[in-house]
């Protein structure tokens, strides 16, 4: 499949639409693959990869499209970003890059547990990443699902992520790949880094959370710009207006 039968972005699988965009959905990597394309295509093919919850809350992925960019997600629900779901994550990305010429950098979107998804990437892949975008993003999991500390926290997804990872409770509670865990290889690389959060937000608390997040990627050399909705709990995610996020992601995200 070479890059000019592509020009058209003539994706394969069911066609459909999305926000008055071409919609599409594959199969690749034994996972459903969508991917929205925008009318006119920016001349770097730019693309937001979602970590997690197509079309929830999508001010941004609009606002993204409309500018030229395409909107992507891997449909990994409820893996809590691991090491499987990562090694099909780069099926995707080299998929995209070497067969459709997308942007070697995407911006990532970790929205709340998307979180764990975009952090685990950018550690792995500091190449790879324009930008990480968190939205209420889970960056310790003893805080959520764990529950630890704060928040309600999910025993749900508490047993369901030890049974994703293997973990005991003991080892659980120990785990070091959480996103505060991993910044220094996404410090190096220096990616821009964006969180927009709810400063009463009892499902992912934002001091166990983006503020320690926060204060550790800054600690190694990082930035994180930080947007803080007052009062706001974990519901709505972006903003109602998604022009400072869309702004501050047109301006910084790496593109080399």
């Amino acid at each position: 499949m070479s890059c000019a039968l592509l020009a058209g972005d003539a994706f394969p699988g069911k066609q459909s639409e999305w926000k008055g965009h071409p919609r599409f959905d594959f199969e690749l990597a034994g996972r459903t693959v969508t991917v929205v394309t925008p009318d006119k295509t920016a001349a770097d093919r730019p693309w937001l990869w979602r970590g997690e919850f197509f079309g929830a809350f999508a001010t941004v992925d609009e606002a993204l499209l409309n500018r030229g960019w395409h909107v992507v997600y891997m449909d990994c629900s409820n893996t809590f970003g691991s090491p499987d779901t990562m090694r099909r994550w780069a099926e995707l990305y080299k998929f995209l890059v070497h067969q459709y010429a997308f942007s070697r950098r995407p911006v990532l979107l970790g929205m709340s547990r998307g979180g764990l998804y975009v952090y685990n990437w950018a550690a792995a892949h500091p190449k790879l990443v324009g930008l990480i975008y968190g939205d209420a993003p889970v960056c310790d999991v003893k805080s959520w699902p764990g529950g630890k500390g704060r928040g309600k926290g999910s025993p749900a997804d508490w047993d369901l992520f030890k049974q994703v990872y293997g973990l005991n409770e003991a080892a659980a509670l120990g785990w070091k790949l959480n996103p505060i865990d991993i910044l220094a290889p996404v410090a190096r690389a220096h990616i821009p880094v964006i969180h927009v959060v709810g400063d009463a937000d009892e499902i992912v608390p934002y001091a166990e959370n983006t503020v320690l997040l926060k204060e550790r990627y800054e600690a190694l050399g990082g930035h994180v710009e930080l947007i803080v909705k007052p009062g706001g709990g974990h519901h709505p995610h972006s903003l109602e207006d998604p022009a400072p996020i869309v702004d501050y992601i047109l301006k910084n995200r790496l593109k080399k």
